[in-house]
């Protein structure tokens, strides 16, 4: 720790997290981002070995163990690294975002909540964004709808955490390059037939 800028010392930082999981095991970084970045299972097991080593070297430096903490795993370790050597304050990005956005003065007249990502999967469910948006809209009894470019076949777990429908915006088999050129098109189309549906239910 020798080769740390001493003005660390009087600095506090912290971090924006968009997961909650831990360094390693079945949640942790390897197990569930490494298939994400490519990594097969013997891969997987190489890495988890690797940081839980990490993780011994660390706890043994600083008397303290990091690696079962929420958000040690995020960035591939990258939360243990800052637990430990800059102590960070690991906090979930998203509740960064609603409070400097004054979220829940803005939702307090709405009747409905869109939010969405990316690619919406079992990992959604970990700290991202549409959850986060979910649980603030939930404390006000709002109804929540999710688009994504993609849905995986687990995408229905987050129907547990407050999400109440899910729509694709991606309405064929199509080439990547060609879904994020149309990606505007697209994202307009499916919410004006999301629109249209809930202009159904309001005449009925």
């Amino acid at each position: 720790l020798s080769g740390l800028d001493p003005r660390l010392q009087s600095v506090r930082l912290e971090a924006a997290c968009d997961v909650d999981n831990p360094l390693t095991g079945e949640r942790g970084a390897s197990a569930v981002f490494g298939p994400q970045k490519g990594a097969d299972e013997e891969m997987v097991q190489v890495l988890d070995k690797n940081l839980a080593h990490f993780a011994r070297v660390a706890e043994k430096q600083f008397n303290e163990s990091f690696e079962d903490a929420a958000g040690a795993g995020a960035a591939g370790g990258l939360g243990a690294s800052l637990l430990g050597f800059l102590k960070a304050d690991l906090q979930r990005g998203i509740d960064i975002v609603l409070k400097a956005v004054h979220f829940d003065d803005i939702i307090k007249e709405a009747d409905l909540v869109i939010t969405g990502e990316g690619r919406i999967d079992r990992q959604t469910i970990y700290g991202k964004t549409p959850i986060g948006v979910a649980k603030a809209a939930k404390q006000y009894n709002l109804p929540v709808i999710a688009i994504a470019g993609s849905l995986s076949k687990d995408s229905a777990v987050v129907h547990d955490h407050g999400i109440d429908a899910l729509f694709s915006i991606v309405p064929g088999i199509t080439s990547l390059s060609e879904a994020i050129r149309d990606a505007n098109l697209h994202v307009e189309r499916t919410a004006r037939n999301i629109a249209a549906v809930l202009e159904f239910g309001i005449k009925k």
